[in-house]
């Protein structure tokens, strides 16, 4: 066998008249190299798994969420538009239902396709709702009315999904609406 030199390296030629050349660096990955990666990303993989949010726990943030934010936006379009709306929550099929009240007092669609929106997402149960003027209920139906004035009594919902709960907070006048992680009690 005979060594040459190219390139500042050096190749080995495998034989007489083959013509074929060997060189030290061949293409591809060793195995070593190969289960390193996969080490890498196994780690990596074992460290950001772990970390994913749990579906029904994402499921009750965003229900909680979007509660407190229709809220908001019907107290504000009460006001906006001087019109009452009204605010149905189902506590047997834990469900919503926003509904506009004409001036001769008979509920309608709202004119506002945001309202149509479910605000709870399947699965989410709501716990009880808290009403001043209707006290604490833990079945059945909730109205509470939002005037041109917006709501005119505060209200606290508990929402439960699995293990985990949240409760949204509505202060009348102001419309000032919380959102916490929790089943939260508000003090008198």
């Amino acid at each position: 066998m005979r060594e040459r030199k190219v390139n500042g390296g050096s190749e080995t030629l495998a034989g007489k008249g083959t013509g074929k050349i060997l060189s030290r660096c061949s293409a591809g990955f060793t195995l070593l190299e190969l289960m390193v990666v996969i080490f890498i990303i196994s780690l990596a993989a074992g460290l950001v798994f772990p970390r994913l949010p749990d579906t029904e726990a994402t499921k009750l943030k965003n229900s909680a969420r979007n509660l407190g934010s229709g809220i908001r936006f019907l107290n504000d379009q009460a006001i906006i538009t001087k019109k009452v709306y009204r605010l149905h929550l189902d506590l047997n099929d834990n469900s919503t239902r926003i509904t506009r009240v004409s001036p001769s007092g008979e509920e309608l669609q709202p004119d506002d396709q945001f309202m149509n929106r479910r605000l709870v997402e399947e699965g989410i149960d709501i716990e009880d709702v808290n009403v001043p003027s209707l006290g604490l209920l833990t079945e059945g139906e909730a109205t509470v009315t939002f005037g041109p004035g917006g709501i005119a009594d505060g209200m606290t919902i508990h929402l439960k999904g699995g293990e985990k709960q949240y409760t949204v907070i509505a202060y009348p006048s102001g419309g000032k609406v919380k959102v916490l992680e929790g089943y939260q009690e508000v003090g008198a």
